[in-house]
């Protein structure tokens, strides 16, 4: 589980560097799907690891949206 959840985490990772380019800040919507799935998923893994980066994805994509006004 722990795998699968850095493997989630390593694309949005990937996707949400791509989305703090202007004018794609759109792709954070679906890194905050995507790091939410990781997270969930690795809820139920032993380590934290990907837990932890999937967390991390998730708060840096949700405050670059909620700068850029995607969400209120």
């Amino acid at each position: 589980m722990n795998t699968a959840s850095k493997v989630v985490g390593a694309v949005a990772l990937v996707l949400m560097i791509i989305g703090l380019i202007p004018f794609l800040g759109w792709i954070n919507w679906l890194v905050l799907i995507l790091s939410l799935i990781g997270l969930i998923v690795g809820i139920f893994g032993k380590y934290s690891g990907g837990m932890i980066l999937n967390g991390i994805v998730l708060i840096v994509s949700a405050l670059r949206l909620i700068v850029g006004g995607g969400v209120i």
